[in-house]
């Protein structure tokens, strides 16, 4: 009712409720962000999914890299119109696979208390590198080491060899 009155005031007229309600809506929707996941202690996800989704998402920054550089050398706008695409599925690919490491791992799974701790901090640190590396470039070798990077996290996390698929 505060606001209601606020907005009174501050624009001279009454403010109806359903500009109000819709205004609200619109900040919500355009002021939040949807991640993959949302930080609830709901047990639903699993460790194994998160591993092989960071290796499909390394799988498609490959493809993509391999693309980019087949593309590369054109003056035929089609290809350079996917060229700009290939560019932006590495890029988002790569953002996915930082964020699951800072959404999941990081901020809930690795714990302070843990004896693997730092060798699992070091680890998920490191792919974080091999994303941003990832971003940064169109050679393959990144997504090779980005790939080597999520062994060791699963490795060091697990404290077993990885059987991912």
């Amino acid at each position: 009712m505060v606001l209601l009155e606020y907005l009174n005031l501050t624009l001279g007229e009454p403010f109806p409720m359903s500009r109000m309600l819709l205004a609200l809506i619109a900040s919500a929707l355009l002021c939040s962000t949807v991640f993959a996941h949302c930080q609830v202690p709901c047990g639903i996800y699993g460790d194994q999914l998160r591993f092989e989704q960071l290796l499909e998402d390394t799988k498609t920054i490959a493809k993509a890299q391999g693309q980019m550089n087949q593309l590369f050398d054109t003056e035929n706008a089609q290809d350079i119109q996917q060229f700009v695409r290939w560019v932006v599925t590495k890029e988002t690919h790569a953002d996915s696979i930082q964020g699951v490491i800072a959404d999941y791992f990081l901020a809930q799974r690795i714990k302070s208390d843990s004896p693997r701790y730092t060798d699992q901090l070091k680890a998920a640190h490191a792919v974080t590198v091999a994303a941003m590396k990832c971003k940064q470039s169109a050679d393959e070798a990144t997504a090779s080491a980005l790939e080597k990077a999520i062994h060791d996290l699963y490795r060091a996390y697990e404290g077993k060899e990885p059987d991912l698929h």
